[in-house]
Protein backbone atom coordinates (compact mmCIF):
# COMPACT_ATOMS: atom_id res chain seq x y z
CA UNK A 1 0.00 0.00 0.00
CA UNK A 2 1.32 3.43 -0.95
CA UNK A 3 0.88 6.53 1.15
CA UNK A 4 -0.67 9.89 0.26
CA UNK A 5 0.82 11.60 -2.79
CA UNK A 6 2.27 15.10 -2.51
CA UNK A 7 2.82 17.01 -5.75
CA UNK A 8 3.78 20.55 -6.60
CA UNK A 9 0.65 22.36 -7.75
CA UNK A 10 0.45 25.31 -10.11
CA UNK A 11 -2.32 26.87 -12.16
CA UNK A 12 -1.46 29.85 -14.32
CA UNK A 13 -3.77 32.82 -14.29
CA UNK A 14 -4.36 36.17 -12.71
CA UNK A 15 -4.07 35.34 -9.90
CA UNK A 16 -2.00 32.19 -10.22
CA UNK A 17 -2.35 29.30 -7.79
CA UNK A 18 0.87 27.85 -6.41
CA UNK A 19 1.40 25.33 -3.65
CA UNK A 20 1.30 21.62 -2.93
CA UNK A 21 -1.50 19.11 -3.39
CA UNK A 22 -1.85 16.22 -0.94
CA UNK A 23 -4.01 13.37 -2.22
CA UNK A 24 -4.86 10.11 -0.41
CA UNK A 25 -3.57 6.91 -1.99
CA UNK A 26 -7.09 5.93 -3.06
CA UNK A 27 -8.08 9.40 -4.26
CA UNK A 28 -10.23 12.00 -2.52
CA UNK A 29 -13.94 12.67 -2.66
CA UNK A 30 -13.71 15.89 -0.60
CA UNK A 31 -11.03 18.55 -0.31
CA UNK A 32 -9.67 21.47 1.68
CA UNK A 33 -7.86 24.62 0.53
CA UNK A 34 -5.72 25.90 3.38
CA UNK A 35 -3.50 28.97 3.46
CA UNK A 36 -0.94 30.61 5.72
CA UNK A 37 -0.64 33.60 8.01
CA UNK A 38 0.79 37.05 7.36
CA UNK A 39 4.32 36.05 8.34
CA UNK A 40 4.42 32.56 6.89
CA UNK A 41 3.98 30.56 3.73
CA UNK A 42 2.51 27.26 2.63
CA UNK A 43 5.52 25.36 3.99
CA UNK A 44 4.86 26.34 7.60
CA UNK A 45 4.95 23.44 10.04
CA UNK A 46 1.26 23.72 10.93
CA UNK A 47 0.09 23.66 7.31
CA UNK A 48 2.30 20.70 6.44
CA UNK A 49 1.17 18.75 9.51
CA UNK A 50 -2.51 19.37 8.81
CA UNK A 51 -2.19 18.51 5.12
CA UNK A 52 -0.36 15.28 5.88
CA UNK A 53 -2.83 14.23 8.56
CA UNK A 54 -5.94 15.00 6.51
CA UNK A 55 -4.64 13.28 3.38
CA UNK A 56 -3.72 10.24 5.47
CA UNK A 57 -7.37 9.78 6.42
CA UNK A 58 -8.94 10.52 3.05
CA UNK A 59 -9.25 14.30 2.56
CA UNK A 60 -7.44 16.01 -0.30
CA UNK A 61 -5.61 19.17 0.76
CA UNK A 62 -4.22 22.04 -1.30
CA UNK A 63 -1.87 24.15 0.82
CA UNK A 64 -1.02 27.20 -1.21
CA UNK A 65 0.70 30.56 -1.11
CA UNK A 66 -1.52 33.60 -1.25
CA UNK A 67 -0.71 36.18 -3.96
CA UNK A 68 1.20 38.49 -1.58
CA UNK A 69 3.55 35.64 -0.72
CA UNK A 70 3.97 34.70 -4.36
CA UNK A 71 5.21 38.24 -5.01
CA UNK A 72 7.84 38.23 -2.26
CA UNK A 73 9.21 35.54 0.05
CA UNK A 74 9.12 37.67 3.21
CA UNK A 75 7.15 40.54 4.68
CA UNK A 76 3.51 41.13 5.57
CA UNK A 77 0.60 41.59 3.14
CA UNK A 78 -0.24 45.05 1.86
CA UNK A 79 -3.50 46.70 0.98
CA UNK A 80 -7.00 45.55 1.86
CA UNK A 81 -6.46 41.86 1.12
CA UNK A 82 -8.74 41.81 -1.93
CA UNK A 83 -5.99 40.34 -4.13
CA UNK A 84 -5.42 37.56 -1.62
CA UNK A 85 -9.14 36.79 -1.51
CA UNK A 86 -9.12 36.50 -5.29
CA UNK A 87 -6.17 34.13 -4.97
CA UNK A 88 -8.04 32.03 -2.45
CA UNK A 89 -11.08 31.89 -4.74
CA UNK A 90 -8.86 30.80 -7.62
CA UNK A 91 -7.41 28.05 -5.42
CA UNK A 92 -10.89 26.77 -4.55
CA UNK A 93 -11.86 26.67 -8.23
CA UNK A 94 -8.60 24.92 -9.08
CA UNK A 95 -9.19 22.24 -6.46
CA UNK A 96 -12.70 21.68 -7.82
CA UNK A 97 -11.05 20.54 -11.04
CA UNK A 98 -9.31 17.79 -9.06
CA UNK A 99 -12.04 16.82 -6.56
CA UNK A 100 -15.76 16.41 -7.26
CA UNK A 101 -17.18 16.43 -3.71
CA UNK A 102 -17.39 19.01 -0.96
CA UNK A 103 -14.71 21.70 -0.86
CA UNK A 104 -13.75 23.40 2.40
CA UNK A 105 -11.43 26.34 2.85
CA UNK A 106 -9.62 28.24 5.53
CA UNK A 107 -6.24 29.07 6.90
CA UNK A 108 -3.98 30.13 9.68
CA UNK A 109 -4.52 33.63 11.09
CA UNK A 110 -4.51 36.10 8.17
CA UNK A 111 -5.31 33.35 5.68
CA UNK A 112 -8.31 32.29 7.71
CA UNK A 113 -9.54 35.84 8.06
CA UNK A 114 -9.42 36.32 4.28
CA UNK A 115 -11.34 33.06 3.87
CA UNK A 116 -14.12 34.32 6.15
CA UNK A 117 -14.35 37.62 4.28
CA UNK A 118 -14.50 35.78 0.97
CA UNK A 119 -17.24 33.42 2.15
CA UNK A 120 -19.23 36.30 3.65
CA UNK A 121 -19.27 37.86 0.18
CA UNK A 122 -19.74 34.56 -1.69
CA UNK A 123 -21.62 32.15 0.61
CA UNK A 124 -21.85 29.36 -1.98
CA UNK A 125 -18.11 29.21 -2.62
CA UNK A 126 -17.23 26.64 0.03
CA UNK A 127 -18.92 23.95 2.12
CA UNK A 128 -17.30 24.99 5.39
CA UNK A 129 -14.44 26.89 7.01
CA UNK A 130 -11.55 25.60 9.11
CA UNK A 131 -9.83 28.52 10.87
CA UNK A 132 -6.74 28.20 13.03
CA UNK A 133 -5.78 31.15 15.27
CA UNK A 134 -8.29 33.63 13.89
CA UNK A 135 -6.74 37.11 14.48
CA UNK A 136 -9.74 38.66 16.21
CA UNK A 137 -7.87 41.86 17.06
CA UNK A 138 -4.25 43.08 17.07
CA UNK A 139 -2.42 42.17 20.31
CA UNK A 140 -3.35 44.64 23.04
CA UNK A 141 -6.05 46.35 20.95
CA UNK A 142 -9.14 44.58 22.21
CA UNK A 143 -11.55 47.11 20.70
CA UNK A 144 -10.17 46.84 17.15
CA UNK A 145 -12.27 43.78 16.31
CA UNK A 146 -12.11 42.15 12.89
CA UNK A 147 -15.72 41.00 12.94
CA UNK A 148 -17.58 43.48 10.73
CA UNK A 149 -18.38 40.71 8.22
CA UNK A 150 -19.36 38.05 10.78
CA UNK A 151 -23.14 38.81 10.62
CA UNK A 152 -23.01 38.06 6.86
CA UNK A 153 -21.11 34.78 7.27
CA UNK A 154 -23.49 31.94 6.38
CA UNK A 155 -20.81 29.25 6.02
CA UNK A 156 -20.35 26.83 8.93
CA UNK A 157 -17.10 27.49 10.82
CA UNK A 158 -14.78 25.42 12.98
CA UNK A 159 -12.40 27.68 14.93
CA UNK A 160 -9.17 26.30 16.41
CA UNK A 161 -7.67 28.49 19.13
CA UNK A 162 -4.86 28.52 21.68
CA UNK A 163 -5.77 29.89 25.11
CA UNK A 164 -2.56 31.98 25.22
CA UNK A 165 -3.15 33.60 21.83
CA UNK A 166 -2.57 37.39 22.17
CA UNK A 167 -4.90 38.01 19.23
CA UNK A 168 -7.95 36.85 21.26
CA UNK A 169 -8.96 35.26 24.52
CA UNK A 170 -11.29 32.28 24.46
CA UNK A 171 -14.09 34.42 25.90
CA UNK A 172 -13.54 37.06 23.23
CA UNK A 173 -13.75 34.37 20.57
CA UNK A 174 -17.01 33.00 21.94
CA UNK A 175 -18.56 36.47 22.08
CA UNK A 176 -17.51 37.21 18.50
CA UNK A 177 -18.81 33.86 17.27
CA UNK A 178 -22.28 34.80 18.48
CA UNK A 179 -22.36 37.29 15.60
CA UNK A 180 -22.16 34.49 13.02
CA UNK A 181 -25.58 33.20 11.85
CA UNK A 182 -24.10 29.91 10.61
CA UNK A 183 -23.19 26.94 12.81
CA UNK A 184 -19.85 27.39 14.54
CA UNK A 185 -17.68 25.68 17.12
CA UNK A 186 -14.58 26.63 19.09
CA UNK A 187 -11.87 24.02 19.65
CA UNK A 188 -9.62 25.33 22.42
CA UNK A 189 -6.07 24.15 23.17
CA UNK A 190 -4.91 24.97 26.67
CA UNK A 191 -1.61 26.84 26.95
CA UNK A 192 -0.91 27.24 23.23
CA UNK A 193 -0.18 30.56 21.54
CA UNK A 194 -0.91 31.99 18.11
CA UNK A 195 1.32 29.48 16.31
CA UNK A 196 -0.39 26.54 18.05
CA UNK A 197 3.04 25.09 18.76
CA UNK A 198 4.25 23.56 22.00
CA UNK A 199 7.92 24.38 22.54
CA UNK A 200 8.13 25.37 18.87
CA UNK A 201 6.85 21.99 17.73
CA UNK A 202 3.48 20.93 16.37
CA UNK A 203 2.01 18.23 18.59
CA UNK A 204 0.64 15.26 16.58
CA UNK A 205 -2.02 14.76 19.26
CA UNK A 206 -3.29 18.29 18.62
CA UNK A 207 -3.44 17.62 14.89
CA UNK A 208 -5.39 14.42 15.52
CA UNK A 209 -7.91 16.32 17.64
CA UNK A 210 -8.38 18.87 14.86
CA UNK A 211 -8.95 16.12 12.30
CA UNK A 212 -11.47 14.40 14.57
CA UNK A 213 -13.29 17.67 15.30
CA UNK A 214 -13.40 18.49 11.58
CA UNK A 215 -14.88 15.07 10.80
CA UNK A 216 -17.49 15.41 13.55
CA UNK A 217 -18.47 19.02 12.91
CA UNK A 218 -18.80 18.76 9.13
CA UNK A 219 -20.05 15.14 9.09
CA UNK A 220 -17.20 14.07 6.83
CA UNK A 221 -16.48 10.35 6.68
CA UNK A 222 -12.75 10.00 7.22
CA UNK A 223 -10.61 6.92 7.85
CA UNK A 224 -9.79 7.99 11.37
CA UNK A 225 -8.41 4.61 12.36
CA UNK A 226 -5.38 5.50 10.24
CA UNK A 227 -4.80 8.71 12.18
CA UNK A 228 -4.51 6.84 15.45
CA UNK A 229 -2.45 3.95 14.06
Amino acid sequence: MTGPRVTKFERKGDPAVRGFLHLPDSGARNGLVFTHGAGGDCNSALLVALAEAFSEVGLGVLRCNLPFRQLRPHGPPRGDGSADREGLKAAVNALREEISGRIFLGGQSYGGRQATMLCAAEPKLGDGLLLTSYPLHPPGKHDALRTEHFPRLKTDVLFVHGTRDPFATSDEMRTAMNLIPARNRLLDFEGLGHDLAARRKIDPAMISRIVQAFSDFFSIQLKLDRASA
